[in-house]
Formats: structure tokens, C-alpha cells, sequence
């Protein structure tokens, strides 16, 4: 039984490889296998030089996922087209489809247009601190979709491409400083030197505040009874807010050890008499005074 089977598969597959398609089907089955070996293997060399030449994993990512896809189309292309398909007619009919995928997915490909500029134009980085429509986080990945961001109490944010593009971006660590601003209210009968000289004392005290640009202190408001100074100093942008917090209890400290309190608002108040006689003991008009 087995040598009768094995005599009619030896005449099928003799009277199947007299016919030339044969030949095709099996030389296209193995152009294709061979063709994703090499486009896994090209992928992998890709990754390999971009890692070698410092790109950003984002990029790098995006760069091999794109000539692997590339790779693959080229490939079963060829091997369909060597197998004998009309490839032409093929391209058109997916040409096609595509056309009709692609209006019933525009948003979608919105999507991946925006994250293909994000990953192009590169506004910003994993490990940026950034504010996008509103939203502040630091940014884990850009991915072609969406970009996911987390953040300072750890909620995840996760950012449909398309609105990154369209709205504002502000990049905080982009430029690598950041300027800490800290604004406190003083009377107008204290000393300016005084409080300029404590509070550039308090910055270069700091070990995160750096020499250049130099700590200055501004008048940046003249209010109702109290003038409003603002102590300015620069520090590296991932620093910020930890600097931030320390010169504000520096200079918590310092007003708490000279005994500075807030200025409170004044308000003038004038307390008129009417009708009858004074009282005794009770003020006139012409006795009564401003009283601040």
C-alpha cells in the first residue's frame, strides 16, 4: 500500500513539474520566504545603525517599522509577480480599496499623518515636560496614532495625534533652562535694599540656581498699600519646580526670623454725626479725622 502511494505521488509531482506554472508557484513561495528573512534582517541592521548614530528611540522605532512594511510590500510583490499575477491590475484593485479604507478611516489617517510629523518634526521628546491643549504631563511615547503622556500624580493622558498638531505646544524642558519666578508682597515704608539684598542672598544660597544668568529682584506691581517684588532666578528646566519650592520656604524662614509680616490693605474710613446734639463724650465733625 505504501509503494503504491509512493509511485503515484512520484508521477504527480513528475507530470506537476513538467508544467512551467509549477515551477513558478514554487520559486515565488520561495522568493517570498527568503524576501521576509532579508526584510526581518535589514529591519534589524537599521535598528543597529540608528542605535550606533544616537537616534531617538522614537524615531528609530518608527524608521524600522516603516522599511520592514516597505521591505514586505516589495517582496510579495515580486514573488506574486513572478508567480504570474497581473501585479498591475492587482496595484489598481488595492489602489483601489485603499482609496475607499481611507475615506471611511480619515480621522484615523489624520492620526497617522500628525504622528509621522511629530516623529519628523520632533517638538518634543520621551521625558519632556510639556503642555498640549491644555493638558500638562511628561511625555512617555509617540506612538503613530497617539501620544501618551503621564502626570505630576501619575494620571495617564493619552493624546490622539491630530490634536497635538492642531493645538499649541509648550515644550518646559526644551531649552534646557527655566526661570523661577517668586513673588511676595511688601509695605511701602520698608526697605527695598534690604529685601533685594536678603532675597538674592536666599537664591545664591541655593546650590540649583546657577550664576548665569545672575538672581535679580524687581518691583513688578505697585498695589493697593503694598508693593509686590519678584525674586527671578534660573535654574536647569527639570528642576524647576523642586527650586521653586525651596527658595519659597527660604524666604518663608527668612520673613519668619526678622519678624516681617504681610502688609494688609488699608482702607480710609470717615464717621460723621447727624442730627441733634452731640452726646457727652461724643465727637463733632470737625473732630473727626481721616483715620488710616
Amino acid at each position: 500500500m505504501m509503494e503504491r502511494t509512493t509511485r503515484l505521488f512520484e508521477s504527480w509531482m513528475s507530470s506537476a513539474l513538467e508544467h512551467d506554472w509549477v515551477w513558478r508557484i514554487l520559486v515565488a513561495i520561495a522568493m517570498a520566504v527568503v524576501g521576509l528573512w532579508l526584510a526581518r534582517w535589514l529591519a534589524r541592521l537599521l535598528d543597529r545603525l540608528m542605535v550606533r548614530f544616537a537616534v531617538e528611540d522614537i524615531m528609530r522605532n518608527f524608521l524600522r517599522n516603516l522599511a520592514y512594511a516597505i521591505a514586505l510590500v516589495i517582496v510579495f510583490i515580486a514573488a506574486l509577480d513572478f508567480a504570474g499575477v497581473p501585479t498591475t491590475s492587482l496595484l489598481a484593485v488595492v489602489g483601489a480599496a485603499g482609496l475607499a479604507i481611507g475615506l471611511a478611516l480619515k480621522d484615523s489617517l489624520s492620526n497617522i499623518a500628525s504622528g509621522v510629523m511629530l516623529i519628523a518634526l520632533r517638538p518634543f521628546r520621551a521625558g519632556d515636560s510639556v503642555q498640549i491643549a491644555g493638558l500638562e504631563g511628561v511625555v512617555e511615547s509617540v506612538r503613530i496614532f497617539q501620544t501618551r503622556m503621564h502626570t505630576s500624580d501619575n494620571r495617564e493622558i493619552i493624546l490622539p495625534n491630530s490634536q497635538i498638531t492642531a493645538a499649541p505646544i509648550i515644550n518646559f524642558t526644551g531649552r534646557g533652562e527655566r526661570r523661577v519666578d517668586v513673588t511676595l508682597p511688601m509695605a511701602f515704608g520698608d526697605d527695598l535694599a534690604v529685601v533685594r539684598a536678603s532675597l538674592l542672598a536666599i537664591a545664591r544660597a541655593n546650590p540649583r540656581v546657577h550664576e548665569t544668568p545672575a538672581p535679580e529682584v524687581l518691583v513688578s506691581a505697585l498695589g493697593e498699600g503694598t508693593v509686590s517684588v519678584q525674586l527671578r532666578a534660573w535654574t536647569g528646566s527639570r528642576e524647576h519646580a523642586i527650586t521653586q519650592a525651596e527658595l519659597m520656604e527660604a524666604v518663608l524662614a527668612d520673613y519668619t526670623r526678622r519678624g516681617t509680616r504681610a502688609p494688609l490693605p488699608r482702607r480710609e474710613v470717615h464717621v460723621f454725626h447727624h442730627g441733634g446734639p452731640a452726646e457727652p463724650g461724643a465727637a463733632t465733625d470737625e473732630a473727626l479725622k481721616p483715620v488710616l
